[in-house]
Order: C-alpha cells, then sequence, then structure tokens
C-alpha cells in the first residue's frame, strides 16, 4: 500500500495489492467458503440493482406528485409549503437514486473481489494469484489502517475513502427536541472553525432512538438527525471527516417581530389563576413595569406580541427588590 491520507483517488484506481499466504495443503473447505462468499456477493449485486428499479420508481413517483402539486397551485387549492414538501421530496429520491447506484458499484467491486479471491485459493501456491484491490468510489483516502506489508484475515479493514465535497452532518438530539424539527427545517452551522455561518437542511430524522450516557451520568434517549450543508462548497472546503461543528435548526421563523433579550422578561405574579410576564422600561431615570405578552422565546431572545414599544430601554436581570417607579441609574459596563 503506496496511498497516505489525504490521497486523492478515483473510481477503479489500485488502492492495494493482495497476495495469497494459504498453506500448502488446502481443504475442501476453504473452496466451499469461497464459493459461498461469491454466491453472497452476486445476490448483493441483485439486491443492489433491485434497490436501483426501487429508487428509480421512488423518483418519477415524486415527480408526478410534484407535478400534480404544481398544476393545484395554480389553481390556488394548495400552500406554499406543500410545493416545498414535494420540492424537497424530489430532492430526497435523488439522493437515494445515487446511494443505491453507488451502493450497485461497490456490490460489484465486492463480487470482483470474491471471485480474485476464489481463483486464488484455487491457484493454491503461495505468491500465485495475486490481485489488485480497487476503490469503489472516487474520493479521499480517510484513513489507512494498514501503512506497511502485513498478513491480514479475510474481511479485516485496509483504509477508509470518503468523498469530502459530500458530507453531512449527523447531530444527536434529544428525542424531545428531535420532535420539533422537521426534514426541510433550516439549519445553522456554528462553531465549525471557520468566519461564517454556513447554512444547511434537514434531510433526515432517523426513526429509532438509542440510549447515551451525559457527562453527568444520567441516561438520555438521543436520535440522530442528519443535515445537508446547503452553503457553496468552497465556504466548507476546510471541514473533514469527524470534524465537530455547532447547528441550531430553526423550528419557527417570523418576519418583522419585536425582539428583548430573555433576561429582561420575568413572570408575574399569578392572580385569580393567570398568570403572564412583564419587563421593566427605563423611563426617566425609573423602572416602570410593563405587562407584555410573549409570541416565543429561545435561549437568548423574547418575540413581545403586545405591551412594549418598538426602542424602549428594558432592564436586563432586574433584581427582586425593584419596583414600579422606582429610581434607576444606566451602568456603564
Amino acid at each position: 500500500m503506496t496511498l497516505r491520507e489525504g490521497d486523492a483517488v478515483a473510481a477503479g484506481d489500485v488502492v492495494a495489492t493482495l497476495l495469497p499466504a494459504f498453506s500448502p495443503m488446502l481443504d475442501e473447505r476453504s473452496l466451499a467458503e469461497q464459493q459461498a462468499r461469491v454466491a453472497t456477493a452476486q445476490a448483493g449485486v441483485q439486491l443492489a440493482t433491485t434497490r436501483i428499479g426501487a429508487a428509480r420508481v421512488a423518483v418519477e413517483q415524486a415527480r408526478s406528485e410534484q407535478r400534480r402539486t404544481e398544476q393545484l397551485a395554480q389553481q390556488g387549492f394548495v400552500s406554499a409549503s406543500k410545493i416545498e414538501t414535494d420540492r424537497l421530496a424530489v430532492q430526497a429520491a435523488l439522493k437515494e437514486l445515487d446511494a443505491a447506484t453507488d451502493g450497485e458499484r461497490i456490490a460489484r467491486y465486492e463480487l470482483q473481489q470474491a471471485r480474485a479471491a476464489l481463483n486464488a485459493v484455487r491457484d493454491g501456491a503461495s505468491g500465485r494469484g495475486a490481485f489488485a484491490l480497487r476503490s469503489p468510489v472516487a474520493g479521499r483516502v480517510l484513513k489507512v489502517h494498514h501503512q506497511s506489508e502485513t498478513v491480514v484475515a479475510t474481511g479485516t479493514p485496509l483504509m477508509e475513502i470518503g468523498d469530502t465535497a459530500r458530507m453531512e452532518i449527523v447531530a444527536e438530539l434529544l428525542t424531545s427536541d428531535a420532535l420539533q424539527a422537521v426534514p426541510g427545517s433550516a439549519v445553522r452551522i456554528e462553531r465549525w472553525g471557520g468566519p461564517t455561518v454556513l447554512q444547511g437542511r434537514v434531510r433526515l430524522i432517523e426513526p429509532a432512538a438509542f440510549t447515551k450516557i451525559s457527562a453527568l451520568g444520567v441516561e438520555e434517549q438521543r436520535v440522530n438527525v442528519l443535515i445537508d450543508i446547503t452553503s457553496p462548497a468552497a465556504e466548507w472546503a476546510a471541514l473533514g471527516d469527524g470534524y465537530r461543528v455547532g447547528v441550531r435548526i430553526v423550528t419557527r421563523s417570523e418576519p418583522a417581530v419585536l425582539r428583548v433579550p430573555v433576561s429582561a422578561v420575568f413572570p408575574l405574579p399569578a392572580t385569580d389563576g393567570a398568570s403572564g410576564f412583564a419587563v421593566f422600561v427605563f423611563d426617566g431615570g425609573r423602572a416602570r413595569l410593563r405587562p407584555v405578552t410573549l409570541g416565543a422565546r429561545n435561549g437568548s431572545e423574547a418575540w413581545v406580541r403586545q405591551g412594549l414599544e418598538a426602542g424602549a430601554k428594558v432592564l436586563v436581570y432586574p433584581p427582586t427588590a425593584v419596583e414600579d417607579g422606582e429610581r434607576v441609574r444606566v451602568r456603564e459596563v
């Protein structure tokens, strides 16, 4: 093996040369095992071909549904969200077709390797029947498991190859949080090391969750959310396999709303079974209590529907001792 991490390879390039190292006495069991592996690889090719057919049918079905939706949209019978959902469904079906095509290519290479191994067993003598291991896809070498020549067993990983231009983000979310995200949701990709915030979109939420122990030793149910990066590839070319990023999934978006820091909002005492929220407004050197109606909030900002004017100055982290009309002053920080 002469390739190293970061080297570029094309589909079909030779990445390693394997020499059979068999004992002088080859029994019927070894021959039968290799013949079974060839049969398994042939079945894998047939299965991959069937998946391609199913993926093509799914693409046609998604395109047909999109055409029907566009026709109904012209007549005003469907909403804009339905059009966007059908468009994303077509894109997802096309990606599934690409994955199925790659799967068939991999299956055919596995069949070639199984046949080559069978021929090597039939040759018998050590050193004869050498065959080349070829890359099933185009991409870059991510990891080399064996730098030097060594004896390896059948099925031992030799290297990892991936197309870094087609990366996806796998985010482990709590199942309660994942329920708020839907396929097609916009995603902000932060804290990845670059100077800008990348854009993405949720492609898939896996249907099965798994248990993970948190740093505090608490068992949590999490689920993988797959995110496609929609920003131009030139902006995130430095990202690599296994890199860490921070993601924010947009679950709700409203244009032109009045926002205040969430630290300025506090709950009012419940009266007659009803409760609300309020803020303190800085008015002429005094704190004025303003009950407000909130539309939504996140970890940093709150959306105020009613009770506050744009441009008003509010007190953040107001002490419990502050009362309506009490004199306050601006502190320089």
